[in-house]
């Protein structure tokens, strides 16, 4: 063992003693840190669970619950994290003091720079105290939407149709657009010829409408009767009739395409064609 601390440059075993109560301090204090790391995670994990399960069949609980615990698990982590640097530059005999006071110079200095930062903190904070935005929500904030997989206190991590993943700065979002809070429409717009038999073709969507509520795997996902329009609109060539569902969120795009494929085969059955949507 001597000879092993002779080969760093240290004779005396006095020193070679200090410098070993000095590593296993320093090994001490980062096990505890990843231990209270691996415990809070548990902990806020099984808090989860149990908030969870006593708002069965409350989807939007169940979304701030996952976000709020989210974000509790990050700041957690970051506060253990920096408790441990410190305490480890504690054992290694660097005074906090002068680093704060550098970090103090330093900060004045690029305190311009770092109000973006600021910025991006203070939105995040007011973000998830008004409740705008939720883990597993479908939102557009700064030119970008998709589905939130993530929020902290200094971004929002977003995934958009195609698979690309947005990381969008607090500070940058002026504006929420939430697509998925509390119920979504389903908008249906059946366009067909000006000979057509229009009280016919309402009818039918009507019709169609109903049996789609009814069917025992879509009727979970509808909110309420279908509401269509006598005639919404004219084009040169064609009467648009549309139709719209109450739905839960993130059901919009099922609802429509299953609503298309039937109104698409009643339809046909009566002869009755359908015209491009212009």
């Amino acid at each position: 063992m001597t000879e092993w601390f002779t080969h760093f440059g240290i004779a005396n075993p006095a020193e070679a003693l200090i410098l070993t109560k000095t590593l296993l301090r320093i090994a001490i204090i980062i096990g505890i840190a990843y231990f209270l790391n691996r415990v809070s995670k548990r902990a806020l994990e099984a808090l989860r669970d149990s908030l969870s399960n006593k708002t069965v069949n409350h989807v939007e609980e169940i979304k701030r619950i996952n976000t709020v615990t989210m974000v509790l698990r990050y700041i957690i982590t970051t506060v253990i994290i920096a408790i441990t640097i410190v305490e480890v530059l504690h054992e290694l005999g660097i005074s906090i003091a002068p680093v704060l006071a550098a970090a103090g110079v330093v900060g004045l200095a690029i305190g311009f720079g770092a109000q973006s930062l600021v910025k991006d903190y203070f939105t995040g904070f007011f973000l998830l105290l008004e409740n705008q935005i939720r883990k597993d929500d479908v939102i557009e904030v700064a030119g970008k939407s998709g589905l939130v997989e993530a929020i902290t206190l200094r971004y929002i991590k977003m995934r958009d149709d195609d698979g690309n993943v947005h990381y969008v700065p607090n500070g940058q979002i002026l504006t929420v657009t939430n697509r998925s809070r509390d119920f979504s429409y389903a908008v249906i717009e059946v366009t067909v010829a000006y000979e057509e038999n229009i009280p016919e073709v309402i009818q039918i969507m009507q019709q169609v409408a109903d049996n789609l509520s009814q069917d025992g795997v879509f009727k979970n996902k509808i909110l309420g009767s279908a509401e269509i329009s006598d005639i919404d609109k004219l084009t040169d060539s064609a009467v648009v009739i549309r139709c719209r569902f109450k739905v839960l969120p993130l059901e919009k795009a099922v609802i429509k395409r299953e609503y298309y494929r039937r109104i698409k085969s009643a339809l046909h059955q009566q002869q009755i064609e359908l015209k491009p949507n212009s």
